[in-house]
């Protein structure tokens, strides 16, 4: 394939824009404390929070990776007066600031009001690549895969959460027993980027499509070489942490919200 000189340039530059979907088939809620109709409010409030758009401003070695920025409705109440909210401290709307060449990401966090720069590595992709080739858009795709196999740190996590579900009074969260992953993506020499959504990264061409687990990652538009040109720019929101220190906050702050018997709270209000 014979690409452009303009398209190899240095200043070469793009946005893609994403829709994420995960389904939520295998996820279940399971309570004595609730009834038909709030166990299916949850549920939708959960599907809400896993169908999300995002979008990727992209040059030849960095890209920032947001989630859309909407204003949210206000919270329906049912006909008995209960409410929920879901909120995802994951995601969150913060940025993800990648830097190819230099191997280093920046992803801003926002965990119970607090926000925070966590500093990290790009994950070192062991890609497979295969012939198998797509059209995805205008554009052709090729196949890739990646393996990550079940860890002995991943077995113990799920016997100990095993071991307190079995002396929880109210179980919300049903999870199986862990398996090798296997993510595929679909990338494009066509767009010649080693960018991707989310931690996605390091093949020779940009990532058109992730599926891992049960959620699906899609390009649906893309823009190259815009007149309107994104300057790429490190977020600089929150106290800076390497990915470690974020991690042992948040366990730090949830063993804090456990009950004498291990189990998180979650308060209903009427």
């Amino acid at each position: 394939m014979v690409l452009s000189t303009k398209m190899l340039a240095q200043d070469f530059h793009g946005m893609a824009v994403y829709e994420l979907k995960t389904n939520l088939k295998d996820f279940k809620i399971e309570s004595k404390d609730m009834n038909d109709e709030m166990t299916k409010m949850m549920m939708e409030s959960m599907k809400k929070e896993f169908e999300k758009k995002y979008f990727l401003n992209f040059n030849k070695y960095e890209s920032v990776y947001e989630e859309e920025q909407k204003l949210e409705a206000p919270s329906a109440a049912s006909s008995n007066g209960f409410s929920f909210v879901v909120e995802s401290s994951g995601e969150g709307g913060g940025k993800t600031y990648k830097n190819v060449k230099e191997k280093t990401q920046l992803v801003e966090e926002d965990f119970f009001g607090k926000e925070f720069l966590v500093a990290d590595s790009l994950k070192a992709w062991k890609w497979e690549l295969k012939d198998e080739t797509k059209k995805i858009g205008s554009y052709t795709c090729y196949k890739a895969i990646h393996l990550d196999a079940v860890t002995a740190e991943d077995l113990k996590q799920y016997e100990d959460f095993k071991k307190q579900q079995e002396t929880s009074k109210a179980t919300f969260f049903v999870i199986d027993e862990p398996k090798d992953r296997i993510t595929t993506v679909w990338y494009s020499p066509e767009i010649p980027v080693s960018h991707g959504p989310g931690e996605f990264w390091g093949l020779p061409g940009l990532i058109l499509e992730a599926n891992f687990d049960d959620t699906t990652i899609l390009c649906s538009k893309i823009v190259l070489n815009p007149k309107n040109k994104t300057d790429i720019k490190k977020p600089k929101t929150g106290k800076k942490v390497t990915k470690k220190e974020y991690e042992s906050l948040i366990e730090k702050q949830m063993e804090q919200m456990k009950d004498v018997d291990g189990n998180i709270k979650i308060e209903i209000h009427r």
